[in-house]
């Protein structure tokens, strides 16, 4: 294939690939971050410790963590047609992408939040912090390298769930890959889009890791 065939074969799907993503990521980081608060919170007898939102909450990211992406995909194609209006296309794999995005970011921003020194909160509590500003001011704040670090994790899992996105019709760089590249035996794409994905994961990794250090050190 030409090397001119290849680059706009690339260009396509590097642009499917930022729709599910960036709009995936962009919901999961405002769930998954209200998720991951409601866990924390709920478990924590500082604040509002309730046993049984907290189980409900946990069982219910648990059992669709559990699901590998492939099968979500299919089985929430009802869900993403009622909201979609379709269960084709890039547009429609965000909907997976976000749910399967969330619960995992949920967890990690769980621990994030849990590493946040206990003494930090009780210290606030007793100089009279309300609610608002303990989120707010004490655990987003206290919590933020390790909620970056979350979201650089999560986003890189999206663009490795992404690559499933050829079973709706989705396309994508890893649809590219296993579509030209393995179905088609042509290893000239699937050499260039395996390049191209370590490359973006690589820089999403270090862009990442140096907010958060930068964060920490602030």
């Amino acid at each position: 294939m030409k090397t001119s065939e290849i680059v706009e074969l690339l260009w396509q799907a590097t642009k499917q690939t930022l729709t599910m993503v960036s709009i995936s990521i962009s919901l999961a980081v405002l769930l998954g971050i209200l998720l991951g608060l409601v866990l924390y919170i709920t478990a924590t007898p500082l604040l509002y410790q309730n046993k049984w939102i907290n189980g409900l909450a946990g069982f219910i990211i648990n059992v669709i963590r559990s699901i590998p992406f492939i099968i979500l995909l299919v089985l929430l194609m009802p869900v993403t047609s009622a909201i979609v209006g379709t269960v084709i296309g890039p547009k429609a794999v965000t909907v997976p992408l976000t749910v399967a995005a969330t619960t995992f970011l949920a967890r990690l921003v769980e621990g994030a939040l849990s590493e946040v020194d206990k003494g930090i909160i009780e210290a606030s509590l007793a100089m009279g912090a309300n609610f608002k500003q303990i989120i707010w001011e004490v655990l987003l704040v206290e919590a933020l390298p390790g909620i970056i670090r979350a979201i650089t994790v999560t986003l890189i899992s999206i663009i490795g769930f992404s690559a499933m996105a050829g079973t709706v019709g989705g396309g994508g760089i890893g649809d590219l890959a296993i579509r030209y590249g393995y179905q088609r035996y042509q290893t000239d794409i699937l050499f260039v889009t395996v390049v191209f994905l370590v490359i973006v994961v690589q820089m999403i990794q270090v862009i990442g890791e140096k907010i958060a250090v930068y964060l920490t050190k602030k």
